[in-house]
């Protein structure tokens, strides 16, 4: 059998383990009959998750022992150091060597950044991997990196991020020249800080479409494809905005139970709601790529679920049908190439 994909899934990872990675590993099982994964961890706790299941190993649903777990809060470089025959470790290396197209893991994000950047390296042309994500907008959904992996960058590197993001948006939701841009406290060219200018300045003599600087409150319009921070300032948005999602579905809870009239509304606004609620359902969104490695490696939340975890592996599925990594790579060497050129 051809494999459409071969994907190595840490499965100690988070904050269940086997018990929601070998559910979503059976979903895709039974969803793409073309996949190939392997499950990496205590052989006997996956397969006990299995039996319940009522799933046997075979090529397609495999196992790979591995004895050592990295903690969620243990530090990357003791994991990197001291911890080589981690579920983390042997899923990344599974990579390396081949036998696998992409890795997922709900694992520590520190540990699996450290581990994947020096297992598999960066990509030639690329100072830094990056932490991508998808978010939905008004009119469908952007990307925006880096999501927290470099506090501080260059102009340089948030040109490579805007590269990459393009690549990201191109590939896995087939827009064809997407819109970039840079988030800053205004749209004006003479807000921000020099980093900022400077990367626009990059981006405005690059082939990139690059439509200007966006502000935090127009993240969600729908107006980009792509936006391009550091990993600050895209960290404390992704937070915020989660942040505040989860204040208005309060709010929204609250005052429907407020009294029996509210009550009956919220049973006439039930079907409302519930569509909203699948629009905006965090699951969906799971699954956060860092790119720039010259592998496939895909960070799932932690205390994922195992809808959430499912929706991270076909992410994975997707970058390897596309050769996401091999994309970024040709782009990147392109643009070197002519910002060589224009120097000459």
């Amino acid at each position: 059998m051809e494999y459409q994909a071969r994907i190595s899934l840490d499965a100690m990872g988070g904050d269940h383990g086997p018990q929601v990675v070998v559910a979503a590993a059976v979903a895709a099982y039974r969803e793409y009959p073309a996949l190939r994964q392997i499950l990496v961890g205590d052989q006997d706790a996956i397969r006990a998750e299995f039996a319940k299941h009522r799933v046997s190993e075979d090529e397609r649903l495999a196992v790979r022992h591995a004895s050592e777990v990295v903690g969620m809060d243990e530090s990357p470089s003791k994991a990197l150091r001291n911890k080589k025959d981690s579920s983390m470790r042997v899923a990344i290396n599974l990579v390396k060597d081949g036998l696998a197209d992409a890795v997922v893991s709900s694992g520590n994000t520190g540990a699996l950044m450290a581990t994947a950047r020096f297992v598999l390296k960066t990509i030639p042309g690329i100072d830094r991997p990056a932490i991508i994500s998808a978010m939905p907008t008004i009119r469908g959904r952007t990307y925006m990196l880096d999501l927290g992996a470099n506090a501080e960058c260059t102009p340089e590197q948030l040109y490579q991020f805007a590269v990459m993001g393009a690549v990201m948006s191109e590939s896995v939701d087939n827009i064809a020249d997407p819109r970039v841009a840079l988030l800053n406290i205004g749209e004006e060219e003479v807000k921000g800080v020099d980093t900022i200018r400077s990367a626009a300045q990059l981006l405005q003599h690059s082939n990139l479409n690059y439509v200007g600087f966006v502000e935090g409150n127009r993240v969600f319009s729908g107006d980009t494809d792509v936006v391009v921070c550091d990993g600050f300032s895209g960290n404390v948005a992704l937070k915020s905005s989660e942040g505040l999602a989860t204040m208005m579905a309060h709010f929204i809870r609250a005052e429907f139970k407020r009294n029996w009239l509210t009550r009956a509304a919220g049973l006439i606004a039930y079907p409302v709601l519930k569509a909203i609620g699948r629009r905006l359902d965090p699951r969906l969104y799971n699954g956060a790529s860092l790119v720039g490695l010259q592998g496939i490696v895909i960070k799932s939340h932690g205390g994922a679920d195992a809808l959430a975890f499912g929706n991270a592996i076909r992410i994975a599925v997707v970058e390897v049908e596309k050769a996401v990594p091999q994309k970024i790579g040709r782009l990147v060497a392109s643009a070197l190439t002519e910002q060589q050129v224009g120097e000459g």
